[in-house]
């Protein structure tokens, strides 16, 4: 299975020194967005700021400068300005929106759209000017090219239909803008089509040709196409269509002139100022400059092919090849290894992008959930993307799913983004990997390696079948509490207690009450620095101070004589940051010990913030105060059922050693390590006595990639995530929550003691 570049050995140097920010990371998702380069940044930052760009209705000067944008959006499209208007919007979705509300409908006219369409053209089903709103199937609208007669053209009517799907990356003959202006669709033979293509896909990596097709409305948007700048796109409006678009409101901008007494104004002559409400986003639009230079610098035309047409080329070799590869894939008993869903077999560039969609199968062909894959992936720092895609229509065709499928899952409690990804066995999403102009062969390959080593059993397992493993331990009479473990700072190391430790309001007292942020104030973990689990906190309770711990640094002492005045003011600088979705009020803990964490994890611009007593934070669901853990005051893991999962995993492929049986357990980051007679016995309590103390249980523990470091090294691993998922059918649960029932008061005098009996109640 070869591959050979269409750009020559200096072209893919030169591409490959403008994305060094990827480091180790491998980019997959150019759907979502492709990446700006780095020089393309400097370009934009210079001019900027070597020039003075004042708004637009005030400066003839941007006014001119955006209008030359206007003309190379076009010259990018193979057109002029006679011919089409360029009205920016904030993006595809906006464009899609506007024309909804602007289009002028005849009383028969008719709103169709193909059901393999992005959510955006559903969404215009809701403002649309008429009633008559039919969606039309992929084979049916293809048929239609061989339609006979003409139309009698009586009514105005409006189709929408993307030119690639961002789902699977099949693109549509744009031969159907003038089939179907020519000839109307089946059953709807007295309407005038006028036609809008969603174009917000294929622009990133194809060339859209207006000369040769002329559709009335085309809508996409820039950072598909340059990565930079974000919230900008285009509605590009044929002439012959601009008396269709009406609007009601208008903004600053848009008028000749308006009265503030009387219902009276006057719209511009020109399209895009009548349409273009208010102060464009001039420095943005400017930027624009910079994309163009930028892709015709770094893929120049040759041989009559321009730098889109050989950005296509190459996307969909690359395409082709992940295609290919995946599609060869083949578990030890001959199951294939990957479910494609295409509506080809990447034959030609024409009709397929550089998109591969899919699940990845077990070697009984049962399906791995896509929240596995993500995990894997960012596990391997692979960036994909995995759902419905913003695309239900063409979810639903090419999984197979019905509507009533689709409603079910709804009540069964999927919503679209979310990790529910396996229900009854049956997908809810797959896996989308797509490729840009700067996308390597080697990022293919460490996909495809990805998927070979967690996904494929190279030879039998020397595991015994589950019946017949034998556990090596004492079999208690009676459950007990084994270890505490407290995370002082979140995401950091364990501090690890075999005495008694104190409970206070939200759980362990000093568990996870520091957060490690970045420069922009962003919460860490070690999904982002796996070295975070090197950091030891440990808590002196008599002298009140936490000491720092790193294998290559000297111990650092912090005081934790935070303190509130009289009036319950702070007496420290509060900041702001974002925990498990919540924004919290912290307490900055000072230079010194946050260059210390910085230096420690060799990351510059480092904060170590505490939580503010403040601000109050609880669950949602139970209204119990929480620290800056995820979801509950505590989390309980079984040692018992650990001993049982690493039965169950086939190998270790990653490491040379299999891991202790510790070291497991430090992976799942519990506060209560317990041990039972019988693995999973904790799944089945509603209610745990600890001691004298008394706990809910909140539900299971839903996991992530971070399972598979390793807390002694850092080292990542793809056990034990894919054993769990394998063994819980797709569900990626181990351990459970807890919140305490019966704390007496707030002094902190309530201990929690190791060795104490366990009561797993069921009620």
């Amino acid at each position: 299975m070869d591959f050979r570049s269409v750009y020559t050995e200096d072209e893919s140097a030169a591409i490959e020194k403008e994305f060094t920010r990827l480091k180790e990371k491998c980019y997959l998702d150019h759907a979502g967005t492709t990446l700006y380069a780095e020089s393309q940044i400097r370009a934009i930052q210079e001019h900027l700021t070597q020039n003075l760009f004042c708004n637009p209705h005030t400066s003839r000067t941007t006014e001119d400068l955006i209008d030359q944008v206007r003309y190379r959006v076009l010259k990018h499209f193979n057109t002029r300005s006679s011919e089409y208007s360029v009205i920016f919007t904030s993006g595809t979705t906006a464009s899609l929106k506007l024309l909804a509300e602007c289009f002028t409908f005849d009383p028969q006219g008719a709103f169709v759209y193909l059901r393999d369409s992005h959510t955006s053209v559903l969404g215009m089903r809701g403002v649309v000017g008429t009633d008559r709103i039919f969606p039309i199937e992929r084979e049916a609208l293809l048929r239609h090219l061989t339609v006979d007669g003409n139309s009698s053209n009586e009514f105005v009517s409006l189709l929408v239909f993307p030119a690639q799907c961002n789902f699977n990356g099949v693109k549509y003959p744009l031969e159907l803008v003038e089939k179907i202006k020519d000839r109307g669709l089946i059953n709807c033979e007295r309407n005038q089509f006028f036609i809008c293509v969603d174009a917000a896909s294929f622009v990133s990596t194809s060339f859209m040709d207006l000369t040769r097709y002329k559709p009335d409305f085309v809508s996409f948007s820039f950072y598909k196409m340059f990565g930079f700048p974000t919230g900008l796109g285009a509605l590009l409006v044929h002439r012959d269509a601009a008396h269709l678009l009406h609007k009601r409101y208008y903004g600053g901008g848009t008028v000749k002139i308006a009265m503030a007494g009387r219902s009276f104004h006057v719209d511009r002559d020109s399209l895009s100022e009548r349409l273009e409400d208010g102060t464009v986003p001039f420095t943005s639009i400017i930027s624009l400059l910079q994309g163009f230079e930028t892709l015709e610098r770094l893929i120049p035309p040759v041989r009559g092919q321009c730098s889109m047409e050989r950005i296509s080329a190459q996307t969909f070799l690359l395409g082709q090849y992940c295609f290919r590869k995946l599609q060869a894939l083949r578990h030890g008993n001959g199951q294939k290894v990957v479910e494609l869903y295409h509506d080809g077999d990447f034959e030609d560039s024409t009709g397929q992008g550089g998109i591969v969609n899919f699940n990845i199968l077990h070697d009984n062909a049962s399906f791995v959930g896509f929240a596995e894959i993500a995990c894997m992936a960012s596990l391997h720092d692979i960036v994909l993307r995995t759902g419905c895609f913003c695309n239900p229509g063409a979810c639903q065709r090419l999984l197979s799913l019905t509507d009533d499928d689709v409603l079910k899952h709804y009540r069964a409690g999927h919503i679209c983004g979310d990790a529910n990804d396996l229900i009854d066995g049956q997908p809810t999403g797959s896996v989308r990997v797509s490729v840009g102009y700067m996308t390597r062969r080697s990022d293919v390959d460490r996909l495809v390696q990805m998927i070979e080593n967690c996904y494929i059993r190279k030879h039998s397992s020397n595991r015994l079948p589950r019946s017949l493993i034998v556990c090596n331990y004492k079999n208690y009479c009676q459950p007990q509490l084994k270890m505490i473990c407290l995370f002082p700072i979140k995401s950091c190391g364990a501090l690890k207690v075999t005495t008694s430790w104190p409970l206070c309001p939200k759980g362990l007292k000093y568990d996870r009450e520091f957060v490690v942020v970045d420069e922009n104030g962003v919460a860490l973990t070690q999904k982002k620095l796996a070295e975070m689990c090197l950091i030891r906190p440990r808590i002196n309770l008599e002298t009140n101070e936490m000491i720092l711990t790193h294998p290559s640094m000297a111990d650092f002492t912090l005081d934790l004589g935070f303190s509130a005045d009289a009036s319950g003011t702070q007496t420290v600088k509060l900041c702001q940051t974002k925990v498990c979705q919540d924004n919290v009020q912290a307490i900055d803990c000072g230079d010194d010990v946050s260059e210390w964490i910085s230096v420690a994890l060799q990351t510059s611009g480092l904060r170590l913030l505490k939580q503010s007593d403040v601000e109050v934070r609880s669950v949602q669901t139970s209204e119990r105060e929480i620290s800056l853990s995820n979801q509950a005051q505590f989390l309980l893991i079984n040692q018992t059922s650990v001993r049982w999962l690493a039965g169950m995993v086939p190998d270790w492929d990653d490491l040379r050693v299999e891991p202790s049986l510790e070291s497991l357990v430090d992976r799942f980051r519990g506060n209560l390590v317990i041990e039972t007679s019988k693995e999973l016995e904790e799944c089945r309590w509603q209610r745990v006595k600890i001691g004298e103390s008394e706990f809910s249980v909140d539900g299971p523990c839903s996991r992530c990639q971070m399972i598979c470091i390793d807390q002694t090294s850092g080292v990542k691993t793809a056990e034990p995530l894919r054993t769990i998922a394998k063994e819980f059918k797709g569900k990626m649960r181990f351990g459970v929550y807890l919140s305490n029932l019966n704390l007496r008061n707030n002094s902190g005098e309530e201990l929690l003691y190791c060795g104490s009996t366990i009561q797993g109640l069921i009620e």
